[in-house]
């Protein structure tokens, strides 16, 4: 299994962060990551330049682990037109690199509608999987604990994925996000052990807070080895969202890819 960082630990600190997408790589690589996972919201000019940043990772010793496109929720209509104009964006993006895109999981403000809401949104992922599918290009819903979130239970991950299954949809689990939901990790993995394509790790405690990897409630060393057991081979990225972020970033990435090492990864 490769270890990468998500963009979210920047784009988290929102006006705090000025930094650019070399800087994260620069980053990444200084910490002693094998690759990245870029979003969206964080990719600057490269989305349009894929090949200008094929150059950027190679410089640094990196591989792009995949792409994550997310913007409102994807659960109203109004927007729908513009959310598949970026996921076709995204999906391009993706095929230059042959990595998986990530779908962020449905939202919206309130549950006010919740089965109209969570209807587009399936219908929105599968129309973008079946598109995923003609350019060779995975596609992986990552459901998400947020305030906005409209998955967060056993039930509801279920539900989502069931929906989304005869489209291709793949699943992007997400240790921190599943804990939040009240769920346990191994118990949801398994349940849907053939759709997994890649792997977000974070860690929380029973409070449901942030901490970094290996203080929290995660079992971290039991999924390791449950995921090398079924033959996973993609990527387990980090996505670092603790109070540490804050303070001092770089420590906390050096902190979390020293805890992967231990478990072998």
């Amino acid at each position: 299994m490769r270890v990468g960082h998500q963009t979210y630990s920047w784009e988290m600190l929102g006006d705090k962060w000025r930094g650019s997408p070399d800087d994260i790589l620069d980053a990444v690589a200084a910490a002693g990551y094998e690759g990245v996972e870029f979003a969206n919201s964080m990719i600057g000019d490269y989305w349009e330049r894929p090949k200008h940043f094929e150059q950027a990772l190679a410089k640094r010793g990196l591989k792009l682990a995949a792409f994550a496109y997310a913007r409102a929720g994807f659960t109203d209509p109004a927007t729908c037109d513009d959310d598949m104009a970026g996921a076709e964006k995204a999906l391009r993006f993706a095929a230059h690199f042959s990595v998986v895109l990530g779908l962020g999981g449905p939202s919206s403000p309130t549950r006010d509608g919740y089965e109209e809401k969570l209807g587009h949104a399936c219908r929105f992922y599968n129309e973008v999987a079946a598109r995923g599918k003609k350019l060779g290009v995975p596609v992986a819903l990552h459901p998400h604990s947020h305030h906005t979130s409209l998955v967060l239970t056993g039930e509801e991950y279920d539900r989502l994925l069931a929906a989304t299954k005869a489209s291709g949809a793949l699943f992007n689990p997400d240790t921190g996000h599943i804990l939040r939901g009240g769920q346990d990790v191994l118990d949801c993995c398994r349940r849907h052990a053939g759709r997994i394509v890649h792997v977000h790790c974070k860690d929380v405690d029973a409070q449901g807070r942030w901490q970094p990897m290996g203080r929290g409630i995660c079992d971290f060393p039991a999924l390791v080895r449950w995921l090398d057991g079924i033959g996973y081979r993609g990527w387990l990225i980090v996505e670092e969202e603790s109070d540490l972020v804050w303070r001092d970033l770089p420590a906390a990435m050096a902190q979390n890819r020293s805890y992967l090492r231990s478990l072998g990864c």
